[in-house]
């Protein structure tokens, strides 16, 4: 289906470079007919590609600090100033761990860097949906979608303070889900993705292992970014008005399985490998 997002107006927070998941989105909304802006830190800006983006998407980068409150504000009255009015989509991709960039074992967490955890990769989304809310910024029937992952429901060895961060994200979007559609027609909905090789990503220990396993468990195999753009805008869109305050895994069916034939033959063979020592 081609121009799903004709006449819809947006903002991305999160986009960094190429590999980044928001990206994918935002070429892919692009691609749709819609126009957006994009937001990130002035120190992501810094380190990523964004104007690159930005070029090619014929958006505006406004430059923010989506934990500060003057500064969401900022973008969406910028926003709704440069498109010509509301918004009908924003999508939150935000997430950052200093204990997980430091090796900082869960059992050990430094509190500072927790608090940082969990006011960038969760609380920012309230924060968003707050100042989205008061200045009535969505239209009816727009749509807010936030990137999460299954650590919110399940232990993943090594994804430390970012799985309490997702849990309190997907938390979120279901106390404001149901507030922002009561009051204003808004959906709130989050995404539980694959593991995703993205800039951020593939600095985490064990993610090769990690996407190895996730791969042989989901009988679809894993949903790459791309993937998730052509998900994400669907939700973006008028045919998923009706879909609020879910957790929507978009993994291959990962979420639903609990032990693969390949899983299983991996793990036979490491089995035979041991007693053969």
């Amino acid at each position: 289906m081609e121009n799903l997002l004709k006449g819809k107006k947006g903002i991305i927070f999160g986009a960094l470079d190429n590999k980044s998941m928001a990206w994918k989105i935002a070429e892919k909304a692009y691609e749709q007919g819609a126009v957006f802006t994009l937001s990130n830190t002035p120190v992501a800006l810094r380190f990523g590609e964004l104007n690159e983006l930005a070029e090619k998407t014929n958006s505006t980068i406004l430059p923010a600090d989506a934990t500060k409150m003057s500064d969401l504000q900022m973008v969406f009255e910028k926003s709704m100033e440069i498109l010509g009015g509301k918004v009908d989509f924003v999508l939150h991709s935000i997430g950052m761990s200093l204990n997980v960039r430091k090796k900082v074992p869960y059992q050990e967490l430094n509190y500072e860097y927790y608090v940082k955890t969990l006011d960038i990769s969760a609380i920012s989304f309230h924060k968003l949906l707050q100042t989205a809310y008061k200045l009535d910024a969505i239209n009816e029937w727009g749509s807010v979608v936030a990137l999460s992952y299954i650590a919110a429901q399940r232990t993943l060895y090594r994804y430390n303070d970012m799985a309490d961060a997702k849990a309190l994200l997907e938390s979120i979007a279901r106390s404001f889900g149901y507030i922002y559609g009561r009051e204003r027609k808004v959906r709130v909905n989050t995404i539980s993705q694959s593991p995703t090789l993205t800039t951020a990503g593939s600095g985490v220990a064990g993610i090769d292992a990690l996407m190895d396993f996730t791969e042989r468990m989901s009988p679809l195999g894993n949903a790459t970014a791309q993937d998730l753009a052509d998900f994400t805008v669907t939700l973006f869109s008028d045919l998923t008005r009706k879909i609020t305050m879910q957790n929507l895994y978009h993994d291959g069916g990962f979420a639903s399985m609990g032990m693969s034939k390949d899983a299983m033959h991996q793990y036979n063979k490491s089995l035979e490998q041991k007693d053969c020592k």
